[in-house]
């Protein structure tokens, strides 16, 4: 268990009404390494370091390969994970316990059928992965980085826990629940507008060497990865999200500042 957190807890009998308080060196040395975390007005330093705070008592750390998970793993990706549901609710979190940290980038086993039937096994290169219902998989080299991605619009945390908001609505659609058709139905037009416009461009890049979109191109290859892509951008680079995809600000911060339904 984390170093600080456990001394606390034993002292106050794990009640989880009066989590806490995160050490002072240790958040302010998180929120230095990610300035993205209190980049925008609307992220309260206070609600957000309260909110960490409750997500380490409530989920479990594990590392992999050799990997010691000390608290300033566990706060920097807590503190991230937290940014897309501070103003939804960690309730968005509560289908998991695990997450698990790899030094590095992972290999998964993958197995497909082609048209014909036959089976074929290969390997793919992740730097993070979400089960439903089940743990966050990250890799830690690409966590450390985030900072400095940031300008890029890439992180690979805000990522995966975007998937996870994602799955509460049965699978990864590229449509979180929302609260009503009329809602719904803006979300799903919009989005596929986007999407669609984000593909043209990319394939624009690529045969004809028209100048590549700022987004990473893995957002192309479904509406669920375009989601959390463009989902990373927004937490992490606000100016140039906006300056992208002007159609999605809105729609963006009327979900993740809480209008949509748990």
């Amino acid at each position: 268990m984390l170093t600080w957190l456990h001394k606390l807890l034993r002292h106050i009998g794990l009640a989880k009404e009066n989590q806490p308080a995160l050490p002072d060196p240790l958040w302010l040395s998180t929120l230095r390494d990610y300035p993205f975390l209190t980049a925008d007005s609307d992220n309260d330093p206070a609600q957000l370091r309260a909110m960490v705070s409750k997500f380490l008592a409530d989920k479990e750390f594990s590392g992999a390969n050799g990997l010691h998970i000390n608290d300033a793993i566990a706060v920097a990706i807590a503190a991230q994970a937290c940014l897309p549901v501070l103003h939804l609710g960690l309730n968005w979190y509560d289908d998991f316990k695990g997450i698990v940290v790899h030094p590095g980038a992972m290999l998964a086993s993958r197995e497909v059928v082609d048209d014909a039937g036959v089976v074929h096994h290969y390997k793919e290169t992740l730097t993070g992965e979400t089960m439903h219902h089940g743990p966050v998989t990250l890799s830690w080299a690409d966590v450390v980085a985030s900072g400095d991605s940031a300008q890029t619009g890439y992180n690979v945390v805000i990522h995966e826990f975007v998937h996870k908001l994602d799955m509460r609505s049965g699978k990864a659609d590229g449509c979180p629940p929302l609260p009503s058709r009329v809602v719904w139905e803006n979300w799903r037009v919009t989005m596929q507008a986007s999407y669609a416009r984000f593909q043209t461009q990319l394939t624009m890049a690529e045969r004809f060497g028209a100048e590549p979109p700022w987004l990473d191109a893995y957002a192309a290859t479904t509406p669920a990865e375009f989601f959390a892509v463009a989902s990373e951008a927004y937490f992490v680079n606000r100016r140039r999200f906006a300056q992208e995809f002007p159609e999605l600000l809105p729609l963006f911060a009327q979900f993740f500042n809480a209008s949509a339904a748990p």
